[in-house]
């Protein structure tokens, strides 16, 4: 088993499909599955232990890991300088703003609780961001701009990850098997049933 999944989809793994894939689309799967390489860092240690925090917070994966080494995969990507090309014209570019939001977090941690970020405990960890994600304005930077820089990268390395995708019993590139069996609740014979799915919103009489 290596799709993590916990529990909604019992023994699903989505990398048992790979022999269906083209040997382009296998590849670039399991190199996803690999650990980022050491040798090109973007994040100081400090902001490496902040990072972590934080965006286990913000995936849920304090609570619920999958095993997504989101921190890894979001510091290999600026430290590559593969950043979604734009910012925000009130924010730093993506490297400097992360550099410089998660010194903000530290700031605010100690002056709160007298210690870094990454070791407050989780409540304290999640009051800080949730006053981010609540406010206007965060040491002088959109708190909006802000939360939407954290998110997008979060939310990119997570979803992008194997384990993500069993946790949600997606099971991988179409391409080139494809799907035959297209409609609502029609699963194709490689999927499995959701054990808690979503109650009908309409209800009983449509």
């Amino acid at each position: 088993m290596t799709g993590r999944a916990t529990g909604r989809f019992p023994g699903f793994d989505m990398l048992g499909q790979a022999r269906h894939w083209d040997s382009a689309t296998a590849g670039l799967i399991a190199a996803r599955m690999a650990a980022p390489s050491a040798g090109d860092r973007f994040f100081t240690p400090a902001e490496r232990a902040s990072a972590a925090a934080l965006l286990n917070l913000l995936t849920g994966q304090n609570d619920q890991p999958l095993g997504v080494p989101v921190a890894d995969m979001v510091d290999a990507r600026l430290a590559a300088g593969e950043t979604d090309g734009w910012h925000y014209a009130d924010m730093p570019e993506d490297g400097q703003a992360w550099r410089d939001t998660l010194g903000y977090i530290d700031k605010d941690a100690h002056a709160r609780y007298g210690m870094g970020f990454a070791d407050v405990p989780e409540r304290d960890q999640a009051a800080i961001i949730q006053a981010i994600q609540d406010g206007r304005e965060w040491h002088g930077l959109s708190a909006p701009h802000v939360w939407s820089l954290w998110t997008r990268y979060a939310c990119t390395a997570l979803y992008s990850h194997p384990y993500a995708w069993s946790e949600l019993g997606f099971p991988g590139p179409a391409y080139p098997r494809g799907y035959k069996n297209a409609g609502l609740g029609q699963l194709e014979p490689f999927e499995v049933a959701d054990r808690r799915p979503a109650e009908d919103p309409v209800g009983d009489d449509g």
